[in-house]
């Protein structure tokens, strides 16, 4: 492993895909702050008349006055967290699964695949760049082939072929 160490947090990297998760996140936890909120102001607004003066002998901190409001917002930051947690990966699992099905016939030696996604998935610019790769080596694959298969062409012109063929191999890195 390389000893590669991140020096700063680096915001313009894959800005769409940033935004997308920054949002999601962030509404759950605004969400999930706001229902507390209103649940701490759904308690701290009642009427403190008679009831304070007959529980103030059991009422002994007012921590024990808020540990039912704290509990509720504590639940449904959790329940949020949780619900966060279930379905944003899927999100992101769910496109990486497709992308990585779809490689296993390169991986064979079929470049004629290309890789699709839905259309409000957020990985489309990977499976474009992955899609523009494998075009590329298929075209040197091609031109490979071509000079290679080119052989019962008698002269300078097949060897010409062999050589470009030859140059065109060297530039893969192996």
């Amino acid at each position: 492993m390389t000893g590669f160490k991140r020096k700063k947090l680096n915001l313009a990297v894959k800005n769409e895909l940033q935004r997308w998760l920054l949002v999601r996140i962030s509404g759950v936890v605004i969400l999930s702050s706001v229902i507390a909120a209103l649940i701490l102001y759904g308690y701290a607004s009642k009427e403190i008349g008679d009831s304070y003066y007959s529980a103030h002998i059991s009422i002994r901190r007012v921590s024990d006055l808020l540990w039912p409001v704290v509990a509720a917002g504590s639940a449904v930051s959790l329940l949020s967290g949780m619900l966060l947690a279930l379905f944003l990966p899927q999100k992101i699992a769910g496109p990486i699964f497709r992308i990585e099905q779809d490689l296993d016939p390169v991986r064979e030696g079929d470049l004629t695949v290309k890789i699709t996604l839905r259309a409000d998935d957020p990985l489309h610019d990977l499976a474009t760049r992955i899609n523009d790769a494998i075009g590329e080596l298929r075209v040197k694959v091609h031109r490979v082939q071509d000079g290679y298969l080119g052989e019962e062409q008698e002269g300078a012109a097949a060897g010409e072929k062999r050589k470009l063929a030859a140059e065109e191999l060297r530039s893969f890195k192996t």
